[in-house]
């Protein structure tokens, strides 16, 4: 082993072995702590990175793709207050609130080499990440302040015992296999401002909100250690949640993955939590027309037969963004199909195709009747 690589290892015992202390989550009201670790929202123990006491783990019924990244996602409130329940909106969160995304790939086989599954057999449990066999990349704050919601971004060092500040984003060159294929591409950082991006989802006010914790997007089950409960019934149970219904009688978005759910309810819950933050009446894309919200009924809204408004050169020559049995001449499909800076959608977020979700909308477009000569 080299003089570095050893003075490596060596930091990152001290790490783990301070990190066993006891944790405590904290509200920071103001200011952009330098290192992950002021907020205490995750512990690493024993070469293990989890939740803090008092946090929740949770994720979604579809995740919104970020180059076949996986996440580890919690949501922590302060002692004593309460988020409550709204149908068809972002739980409301109280102030103190804070909201982590931690984005991580699997180790392949290779040295220098990320994976976008685990290895048969090796698969972390859902809030637990064996640092031996992951490589952490950022953690995304949203905090809950009195003045609305911040975004914080942290990139994780190369020891992988904290993450810093990073406002400025960066660029991070990676080697990834996918179904038995390497491919290299640059994981795109975002800066602190590109984060309106996403998560000013209301054009009218461009204030920062979460995306994902909706009730159609959290009514699912999830294992938090002792065996798989609803996640909105458990947040009800430990009293963190309130007003809200019986999952049943919650919406409840489809797994996009889950082959035995109908084709349009997948293809429908795929393009809700990847695309409708912008492409809703009030999103950042409304003038585009094209809104793909789950309730958005079937029809020129949804982007059948609908002449593009402000696709640019993104049209790829084609004639309208959903042609009914014509997926190939769709628009929909050719911005999910690029990569190129001036086509692709979503505009940020992604620097790889991501090829599943685009055989998704084919067979969805595909089996659609209608014409629109």
């Amino acid at each position: 082993m080299t003089v570095r690589s050893v003075f490596a290892a060596v930091l990152a015992l001290l790490v783990s072995a301070c990190s066993a202390e006891t944790v405590t989550p904290r509200f920071i009201e103001s200011g952009n702590p330098a290192q992950l670790s002021e907020w205490g929202q995750l512990q690493i123990r024993d070469g293990v990175l989890e939740p803090a006491e008092g946090v929740i783990a949770y994720d979604l019924t579809s995740p919104l793709f970020t180059d076949y990244a996986h996440k580890l996602r919690t949501i922590w409130m302060p002692e004593g207050s309460q988020a409550v329940y709204r149908e068809g909106d972002v739980l409301d969160f109280p102030v103190g609130t804070v909201i982590t995304k931690t984005f991580y790939y699997p180790r392949g086989e290779e040295a220098g080499v990320l994976s976008s599954s685990y290895p048969d057999g090796v698969g972390a449990q859902p809030a637990r990440l064996d640092l031996d066999r992951v490589e952490l990349i950022e953690t995304r704050i949203l905090v809950r302040r009195e003045t609305g919601w911040d975004a914080i971004p942290y990139r994780w060092d190369t020891s992988q015992g904290d993450a810093g500040l990073n406002r400025i984003g960066d660029i991070i060159p990676m080697q990834l296999s996918h179904d038995g294929q390497q491919r290299a591409f640059n994981y795109i950082m975002p800066n602190v401002n590109q984060c309106a991006s996403c998560h000013a989802p209301d054009s009218n006010t461009r204030a920062i909100a979460p995306i994902g914790p909706k009730p159609r997007h959290l009514n699912r089950d999830f294992d938090h250690g002792s065996g798989p409960v609803n996640q909105l019934a458990h947040m009800a149970e430990l009293g963190v949640l309130v007003d809200a219904p019986l999952p049943d009688e919650a919406p409840r978005n489809a797994d996009w993955t889950d082959p035995a759910v109908a084709l349009d309810a997948r293809a429908r819950a795929y393009l809700d939590i990847n695309c409708s933050h912008c492409h809703s009446p009030v999103g950042p894309a409304d003038t585009s027309g094209l809104f793909l919200e789950p309730d958005t009924p079937e029809g020129p809204q949804l982007g059948l037969c609908k002449l593009p408004i402000a696709a640019g050169s993104g049209t790829g020559d084609r004639p309208y963004d959903i042609v009914p049995g014509e997926p190939d001449l769709s628009i929909l499909l050719y911005r999910m199909a690029s990569v190129e800076a001036d086509v692709m959608m979503p505009e940020i977020g992604r620097s790889t195709i991501h090829a599943e979700a685009v055989d998704l909308i084919r067979e969805w477009i595909a089996q659609m009747d209608g014409s629109c000569a």
